[in-house]
C-alpha cells in the first residue's frame, strides 16, 4: 500500500488498483492510501485498512463482513464501493455502526450487456471449439458439416431480472430479432413492456421450460442465492443455453456442470463463478461452455466512470450532503 495526497484532508483507503486518472484525482483531493501492487487484501489487511480510514473504497473482491466492520475505528464513516453490487458488504453491520455505503450503478450497464450478447452468440456458434481446433493445428479445411451451430434469430430469450442491465440486454436481443421474455418480482410498466415487446412471466419455472436462451441479470441476495438450483435447471429444454454475467452464486454451479455434461442442457456462457477466482474443474473440461474472467464491466470507459462516481460520492459525503448513489442508510 502506498500513501499520497494531503494529510489535512479525509483519509481514504483504496483496496485495489484503480485507473491512473482516478488515483491521481484522489491524491489531489484526499489523504489517500493506494494499492499499487493490486494484490487483494487479506482479513488482517482489511482490518488495518478500516482501522485507519475515514473512507474505505473496496471492490467486489473484498469481503467486508461484520468482523471487518467491527474492527473499524470510530472515524470510518463511509464505504464507497467501486462497483454496483454490494452483496460482499454486511449492510446490517454497517448500519449498526452508522456507516454510510455507496455504490456505482448505471455506468457499467452497456458494457455488461455487450458481454452478455457476446457470450450468447459464442456458445451456439461454437466459437470456443473452433478457436481451440485452430490453435491446436487440427483444422484441415472447410467442409459443409464442420462445427455446425445454431442461429439466435427468432429464438426465445428469457431474462431473469429486468433492471438496467436486463433492459439493455433486451434491447440488443430485439435487434437480433429474438423474442424477449422476462421474470421479475415487480412487473414492468405497460409502456416499457410494449417498447421491448417483452412477455412477462410471474412464474420463473414456467418461463424456464419454454426458453431457448436464459440470461441471468439479477442481483445476488439471500433470495437469489442458488435461484437456479438443480431442480430448476432440470426444467430447461435440452437445447437451452444459460448466460450468467451477474453473480456466480445465483446458479448451482455443480448442478449446471453435471447437466451440461450429460446433455440435459446444451451449454453456457459464464463470466462469474461461485468460488472466484477458482473455477469448477468440470466446467473447464466442457467445450460447450464459454468462460470469461469476470470482465463484464472491463472497458476503460466503464472503469473510469465507476471511479468518477466513487469520487463524487466521497466528495458529496465529505461536504455533508447526501451522496447520489447512497445504498445505506436506506
Amino acid at each position: 500500500m502506498s500513501q499520497t495526497g494531503n494529510r489535512n484532508r479525509p483519509k481514504v483507503v483504496v483496496t485495489r488498483k484503480l485507473p491512473d486518472i482516478i488515483e491521481t484525482r484522489m491524491a489531489e483531493l484526499f489523504d489517500v492510501t493506494l494499492n499499487l501492487a493490486d494484490k487483494p487484501l487479506d482479513k488482517a489487511g482489511l482490518k488495518a485498512a478500516v482501522a485507519d480510514a475515514d473512507v474505505l473504497v473496496p471492490t467486489v473482491t473484498d469481503t467486508i463482513d461484520a468482523e471487518i466492520i467491527e474492527a473499524a475505528g470510530k472515524k470510518l464513516k463511509l464505504i464507497a464501493n467501486f462497483g454496483a453490487g454490494v452483496n460482499h458488504i454486511d449492510l446490517a453491520a454497517a448500519q449498526g455502526k452508522g456507516i454510510t455505503v455507496t455504490n456505482t450503478p448505471g455506468v457499467l450497464t452497456e458494457d455488461t450487456a455487450d458481454l452478455t450478447m457476446a457470450l450468447l452468440l459464442s456458445v451456439p456458434r461454437r466459437l470456443f471449439e473452433g478457436e481451440k481446433i485452430l490453435r491446436a493445428g487440427e483444422w484441415t479445411g472447410w467442409t459443409p458439416t464442420f462445427l455446425m451451430g445454431h442461429r439466435i434469430q427468432g429464438k426465445r430469450l428469457g431474462i431473469i431480472g429486468m433492471g438496467r442491465i436486463g433492459r439493455a440486454v433486451a434491447r440488443r436481443a430485439k435487434a437480433f430479432n429474438m423474442a424477449v421474455h422476462y421474470h421479475k418480482r415487480t412487473r414492468l410498466p405497460v409502456e416499457v413492456e410494449a417498447e421491448m415487446e417483452a412477455t412477462y412471466w410471474a412464474d420463473l419455472d414456467q418461463m424456464l421450460a419454454r426458453m431457448d436462451f436464459v440470461s441471468i441479470n439479477c442481483p445476488l441476495t439471500e433470495e437469489t442465492h442458488h435461484l437456479l438450483n438443480r431442480d430448476r435447471l432440470k426444467k430447461l429444454q435440452p437445447h437451452a443455453v444459460i448466460i450468467n454475467t451477474a453473480r456466480g452464486e445465483i446458479i448451482d454451479e455443480e448442478a449446471l456442470a453435471d447437466l451440461i455434461e450429460v446433455g440435459r442442457i446444451a451449454g453456457a456462457g459464464l463470466d462469474v463463478f461461485e468460488a472466484e477466482p477458482q473455477i469448477n474443474p468440470k466446467l473447464l473440461g466442457l467445450d460447450n461452455v464459454v468462460l470469461t474472467p469476470h470482465m463484464g464491466s472491463a472497458t476503460i470507459e466503464a472503469r473510469v466512470a465507476m471511479g468518477e462516481k466513487v469520487l463524487i460520492n466521497i466528495r458529496t459525503f465529505v461536504d455533508k450532503h447526501r451522496p447520489p448513489d447512497r445504498v445505506l442508510p436506506y
